[in-house]
């Protein structure tokens, strides 16, 4: 036993202790012990920093996915009033957007207009637009995947298929980065 810092009061230390209050090996093993606990701090503190940015509470996602659906809104609005160019504001304008059908990839802004504007040069070709059976998937805080159906209908026919469309989150809101989209034939009566 050790004499406390009162003089005749012993005070015991226990054997993991014990080897810290001398020299030596002691020391070494203290001197693990705060580099482990150091390691453990601060992988701690990488995982809590990674949770944050990947997990958002669920009121967070709430409104990312009312600001997606907003995005979808006025895209539906701006096709039915035949308005092409107001539609593709919900895409990324950048040459590195991309649009696959089923006449292949557009690339760019520039080329994903430029397939719109041939496909559907007019208010008749557009008809009237409905997204449904929507479903979003967060892939990270500033990006989304969703998925979901498409209808037109115009006076001479009908057509519809389905759509994934990748989003990204940039200072000015969630924008369209990559469209997916195709045809799918109704089912046969």
């Amino acid at each position: 036993m050790r004499e406390g810092l009162r003089v005749g009061y012993p005070l015991a230390y226990p054997p993991c202790v014990e080897g810290f209050t001398r020299g030596g090996e002691g020391m070494r093993a203290k001197q693990r012990w705060v580099a482990l606990a150091g390691m453990v701090v601060a992988i701690g503190a990488v995982l809590c920093a990674l949770n944050r940015a990947v997990a958002k509470p669920a009121e967070e996602r709430v409104a990312d996915r009312g600001a997606i659906q907003a995005v979808l809104s006025e895209q539906q609005a701006a096709w039915n009033r035949g308005d092409v160019d107001s539609f593709l504001v919900g895409y990324w304008h950048s040459p590195e957007l991309t649009f696959s059908g089923s006449s292949g990839v557009s690339r760019g802004w520039d080329g994903v207009m430029a397939r719109y504007k041939k496909t559907y040069p007019d208010k008749a070709t557009m008809g009237q637009l409905d997204f449904s059976e929507l479903e979003f998937r967060f892939l990270g805080p500033d990006a989304a995947l969703v998925l979901g159906r498409w209808h037109l209908k115009r006076e001479k026919d009908e057509l519809g298929g389905v759509f994934s469309l990748v989003w990204q989150r940039f200072p000015d809101g969630w924008k369209i980065i990559h469209d997916h989209t195709s045809v799918v034939a109704p089912p046969k009566s």
